[in-house]
C-alpha cells in the first residue's frame, strides 16, 4: 500500500510542476510555441478554472487562485507523502500539514516579493522601461515602501540601499521562517496521538 502512495505523490508532483509551467508562460506575452500552451492549458486549466471562480482570490489585477490551486496539490501531496512513510495520520501529522501548507502559501507569496523585488532591482539599474518592468514597477513599489517604513521608520533612505535591505531583509526572512516551520513540523510529527 505504501507504494501506491509513493506513486501518486510522485504523480501529484508531476501535475504542479506542469501548473507552475502554464502559470510562468501566462506571465509573458510569448506565443513562440502556442501548441505548447494549448495542450497545458487543456491539461490544467479544467482544474485551475475550479479555483478561478472564488472572487476573493482575485485582488485587483492579481489572480491567486493559482496560488490556492498549488496550495491544495501541496496539501494533497504531503498527506500522500505521509501515508506512504509513516502508514498512519495522527493529530499530531494533520497539524503538521496544516502548518506546511500554511507555510507553503506564504513561502510562495514571499518568494514572489523576492523574485518581483530582484526583477525591479535589474531594471532600476538598467533603466530598462518597458510594459513588462513598468508592470514589475508597479506591483514593487508598494511592497517596497512597506518594507522599507518597517525597516528604517520615518528615516529617509538611498533608493538603492532601500532596494537592497528589502531584498536582504526578505531572503533572511523567507530562510528563518523555513527554519523554523522544519523544526516545528517535526515536532508535530512525533507528538503520540
Amino acid at each position: 500500500m505504501p507504494q501506491i502512495f509513493r506513486i501518486l505523490s510522485i504523480l501529484v508532483n508531476i501535475y504542479s510542476v506542469i501548473i507552475f509551467i502554464r502559470i510562468a508562460l501566462t506571465w509573458f506575452s510569448w506565443t513562440g510555441n502556442s501548441g505548447i500552451q494549448g495542450i497545458l492549458a487543456g491539461i490544467t486549466d479544467p482544474y485551475l478554472n475550479w479555483f478561478r471562480r472564488f472572487s476573493f482570490l482575485k485582488l485587483g489585477f492579481l489572480d491567486l487562485s493559482p496560488v490556492a490551486a498549488l496550495c491544495v496539490l501541496t496539501l494533497v501531496n504531503r498527506i500522500l507523502s505521509i501515508l506512504a512513510f509513516y502508514n498512519r495520520i495522527t493529530i499530531g501529522i494533520i497539524l503538521s500539514l496544516a502548518l506546511q501548507v500554511v507555510w507553503g502559501a506564504a513561502s510562495f507569496f514571499l518568494g514572489f516579493l523576492i523574485i518581483i523585488l530582484v526583477l525591479h532591482a535589474i531594471s532600476y539599474f538598467a533603466q530598462l522601461r518597458s510594459n513588462f518592468w513598468r508592470i514589475i514597477d508597479t506591483i514593487s513599489r508598494p511592497v517596497l515602501f512597506r518594507i522599507n517604513r518597517i525597516f528604517f521608520r520615518n528615516r529617509i533612505v538611498n533608493y538603492s540601499a532601500g532596494l537592497f535591505i528589502s531584498i536582504a531583509g526578505l531572503v533572511v526572512l523567507y530562510f528563518i521562517i523555513r527554519i523554523l516551520v522544519s523544526f516545528a513540523s517535526l515536532a508535530l510529527t512525533k507528538l503520540p496521538f
